[in-house]
């Protein structure tokens, strides 16, 4: 009985790691579309139409419930698949919610209007898609009133990553971070909009100052789940757990070892 997991290259194990650790008895079915990754670079319509694909291939494998752990497919294209219509019996499901619920202080699921809260300036670190489509903005807007974003496009960070320069990726998010806070000198919390930002929280820790709390998605995401199973038990599907990907199955499989510090063996999808 699996439950998906969609990233366009290897951000979402972040994702997939903190909710193996959370919910040890559920089996999860992992698509990495590396072939076509990094999305954030996309236009939108290319971005929905591959997430579109990738999803629809993990419902055809048995999974009820995608979660789209790569905020640019969340981004771009839920909202356009939600309102499209799925399959009856199936979900898919976005990574930016939990991580609004935590910085504005609501219980999971609270759909009460939006209220003051009491961060007020926010940094938005994502990929480039990301911020050109304002999704953050919007989910947040649906939940507090008066909190300034001001959001940082981080272009090459993915890349680097991808590729396993972390020394690169780790230049590159200091200058992201020095180029942000030109625009807001004293941000009170950061926003990791990326799956991948997880792997350079405490370079965007460092660069920002121990006074600023930083917000990534992995927990955030977890807890989330772990929830919404409880509610909605017939979500677990019937396939397998395991790992998939659009690219070199052996080079994924290098990198991802990597990444987890364990052995994670990719297939071809």
């Amino acid at each position: 009985m699996a439950v998906g997991i969609f990233d366009s290259g290897l951000g979402g194990l972040t994702v997939l790691n903190a909710a193996q650790k959370r919910l040890p008895d559920v089996d999860f079915l992992y698509y990495a579309d590396s072939a076509h990754a990094p999305y954030g670079v996309r236009d939108a319509e290319d971005i929905y139409n591959l997430t579109r694909a990738a999803v629809q291939g993990l419902w055809d494998r048995g999974c009820n419930l995608v979660i789209l752990a790569c905020n640019t497919a969340s981004a771009a294209a839920l909202r356009r698949m939600q309102e499209a219509g799925v399959p009856e019996g199936k979900r898919v499901l976005g990574v930016f919610v939990p991580l609004i619920e935590a910085l504005t202080e609501r219980q999971w699921g609270d759909n009460s209007p939006p209220r003051e809260v009491e961060v007020q300036h926010v940094a938005l670190f994502a990929t480039p898609a990301t911020v050109s489509s304002r999704a953050f903005q919007r989910e947040l807007a649906f939940r507090a009133i008066g909190v300034d974003v001001e959001a940082q496009a981080c272009g090459g960070v993915v890349d680097a990553i991808e590729d396993g320069d972390m020394i690169l990726a780790e230049a590159l998010v200091r200058g992201h971070v020095d180029a942000l806070k030109r625009k807001m000198p004293e941000p009170q919390a950061a926003i990791l909009g990326c799956t991948h930002y997880p792997l350079m929280a405490e370079t965007f820790q460092q660069a920002l100052g121990p006074h600023v709390k930083v917000y990534s998605q992995g927990d955030l995401v977890a807890e989330s789940l772990a929830d919404y199973l409880q509610r909605h038990p017939n979500m677990l599907g019937e396939g397998a757990g395991g790992y998939l990907t659009t690219g070199k199955p052996g080079v994924v499989t290098d990198r991802a070892t990597q990444f987890l510090r364990r052995k994670t063996t990719f297939e071809a999808t």
